[in-house]
């Protein structure tokens, strides 16, 4: 859809320097998880915009970024960490072709903000009665804990690799999420050097990388 002012309705921390923004949903847009949305704003007399993944599972009513506040992020990520209840900026999408289309099994593999698209698609799945499995790929402390523990509770496969893991491990993580199964779907959500890493454990594990769907945050 066309550029719509939305208002912020509810924010959250979901991790070290991490949040999430939540808006009235505009009447004709409708998102997938794994789609993202432009958001932008008048900073300082300057125009300024950035994309983000939707981490809510649905856009009925409102929808969910997660973002994350960093230097390379720059003066935006700092003006949106300050918004509070009732703030508007612009949004325009959804956009994007790679998301949750009501796969039997849906298995994420996300690199440091791409766990804002993980959790999306993986409560997706769930509330379609379908399978899920989340493999979290991260530095620091990871966000979004607290419904990655909910998942797991309801029956999703959650791998949380941190710092101290090495590629063997993650791609150990891969191989024993992925089943080959014909209705399974395979996501990847993160920085270029984490796709690389994630379409290697794939294809080592038997997947189809070429079938999976992937987004790469340069």
């Amino acid at each position: 859809m066309d550029a719509t002012d939305v208002a912020v309705v509810d924010r959250g921390s979901v991790g070290p320097d991490t949040f999430t923004l939540t808006f009235d949903t505009p009447a004709a847009f409708e998102g997938r998880a794994g789609q993202f949305v432009r958001l932008s704003a008048e900073v300082d007399g300057e125009s300024h915009a950035r994309f983000y993944t939707l981490s809510s599972p649905d856009t009925e009513d409102t929808f969910e970024v997660t973002a994350e506040v960093h230097e390379e992020g720059g003066p935006f990520s700092a003006y949106l960490a300050d918004l509070s209840v009732g703030d508007e900026l612009t949004m325009a999408g959804p956009y994007g072709e790679d998301y949750y289309e009501g796969e039997d099994r849906a298995v994420v593999l996300a690199g440091g903000p791409g766990i804002g698209a993980a959790v999306a698609i993986a409560e997706a799945a769930k509330a379609n009665d379908a399978e899920a499995a989340v493999v979290y790929s991260y530095d620091g402390e990871p966000a979004h804990t607290a419904r990655l523990d909910t998942l797991e509770a309801a029956g999703a496969d959650v791998a949380l690799l941190g710092d101290d893991a090495d590629a063997d491990a993650f791609h150990a993580a891969v191989d024993d999420v992925l089943t080959g199964a014909e209705a399974e779907g395979v996501f990847v959500y993160g920085f270029a050097d984490f796709v690389d890493l994630a379409t290697e454990a794939i294809e080592a594990a038997g997947g189809d990388v070429d079938g999976a769907k992937v987004e790469s945050f340069g």
